[in-house]
């Protein structure tokens, strides 16, 4: 096997740092986009925050949920079980 000539080095080498370069830009490329330390741990307590809110938020609303099945409880479904009650044993009544 023939060695290779100068020329044939230098271009070899020419692609080896042609390439290291676009390693190097590539590298570089990707580190920019890198979050640092400091900005995810601002990101995470904000989304922390706002899970704390949203749960609390979700107590309350299902407080509202209960409070109105009790609402409609006592308003609606009493009262009309009460009529009925009274229709059928006035029914009964009138029948003896």
């Amino acid at each position: 096997m023939a060695e290779p000539t100068a020329g044939e080095v230098n271009r070899r080498l020419d692609d080896v740092r042609q390439d290291l370069k676009d390693d190097v830009r590539d590298l570089s490329a990707r580190l920019g986009e890198k979050v640092n330390q400091e900005g995810y741990d601002v990101r995470h307590a904000a989304l922390l925050a706002r899970v704390v809110a949203l749960e609390a938020q979700r107590e309350k609303d299902a407080e509202k949920v209960a409070a109105m099945r009790r609402w409609w409880v006592a308003t609606i479904i009493v009262p009309i079980v009460i009529v009925l009650l009274q229709a059928y044993l006035s029914s009964k009544g009138a029948g003896s």
